[in-house]
């Protein structure tokens, strides 16, 4: 089957402006300003993700897209990234000292906040006291969320993607049940006996597995755990094997790779005509088959590769584009 055209891979539309589309109150962008993905059921996600030769038109917000003034793991930048482009949201858990979960990538503080110490030594009030820096270092009046604001923000807007770190499996399934998110909230899970224990407690739950040679391919195929529940990431590198690629799409399984430890540096530092150069590199990785990509850059790569929307007829139930001006 003939790959289809790059331009198609993944949806950028240009954003309205802040000014016509915030909420006088909250200052919040309006959901109807927002380019939103919603499946709205467990089949729907596993539909949305599943692949049939049709470009998938996504990116994957890696921390959720951290720009100046807004930092990683918030929801004012989850809300900022998908003001620009339809994208899904990769997003970090860890246990707060009186059991709540909170986003935040690191066991310590002293990178993202203006606090110090482990997140684990602090409860969920002492942690909301603490202000989040931005991706470059400034102190924002933004705030640690909760793993269930981050939910109950995500409905109708996004998939979110749990990156658990040190919170078990077990706790991601009962957040995501008490939530009601199967249709929006999926699981990184590395080992293959966490993505069977997620399958066991909950078959509606979509996962990313971290499969990135043939060996770990047959091994997640002995689990039993079916293909369609699953987005498989292959590599923080260009991936080198097109076949395992092309097993995986034979399966119906998409195929994510990240940009966050390479390309995106360049992407960040670069200057015309040598973004020319990098914008190559990206398109490379795609025609070896890589569907998704997962970036610390969102907005900039896709203003970079993509100037055409183009939603496959199979995913577009699935994407909202925004309300020009609406308010």
């Amino acid at each position: 089957m003939t790959r289809p055209s790059l331009l198609a891979l993944i949806v950028v539309a240009a954003a309205p402006g802040l000014g016509a589309c915030q909420d006088g109150a909250s200052n919040r962008p309006l959901p109807s300003c927002l380019h939103r993905i919603d499946a709205q059921t467990p089949e729907g996600l596993r539909r949305l993700f599943q692949y049939d030769g049709q470009a998938m038109p996504l990116l994957s917000a890696h921390r959720g897209g951290a720009q100046p003034g807004f930092p990683e793991n918030c929801i004012a930048t989850f809300e900022n990234t998908i003001l620009h482009t339809f994208s899904i949201l990769e997003i970090d858990l860890q246990y707060t000292k009186d059991g709540h979960i909170v986003l935040h990538h690191d066991a310590t503080l002293d990178r993202t906040t203006d606090g110090t110490g482990r997140v684990a030594d602090r409860t969920l009030g002492e942690l909301k006291q603490l202000r989040l820096r931005d991706s470059e270092g400034r102190i924002t009046d933004h705030r640690i969320p909760t793993l269930d604001e981050a939910l109950e923000w995500a409905r109708g807007k996004t998939v979110v993607i749990l990156d658990k770190k040190n919170v078990p499996v077990e706790a991601c399934v009962r957040k995501i049940q008490e939530h009601r998110a199967e249709a929006y909230a999926m699981v990184m899970a590395y080992r293959f006996d966490e993505i069977r224990a997620c399958y066991d407690l909950d078959e509606d739950i979509m996962m990313e597995a971290m499969i990135g040679d043939r060996k770990r391919f047959r091994e997640f195929d002995a689990t039993g755990v079916p293909w369609s529940n699953v987005v498989v990431f292959v590599s923080h590198t260009p991936p080198q094997d097109k076949e395992l690629l092309e097993m995986l799409h034979a399966k119906g399984v998409c195929a994510m790779a990240g940009t966050s430890r390479n390309l995106d540096r360049e992407l960040r530092t670069s200057r015309a005509p040598g973004a020319v150069a990098i914008e190559q590199d990206y398109r490379e990785l795609l025609e070896r088959g890589v569907d998704l990509i997962e970036t610390d850059l969102p907005i900039q790569l896709g203003k970079l590769l993509y100037a055409e929307p183009g939603i496959p007829a199979s995913k577009s139930p699935y994407f909202l584009a925004p309300i020009r001006g609406s308010r």
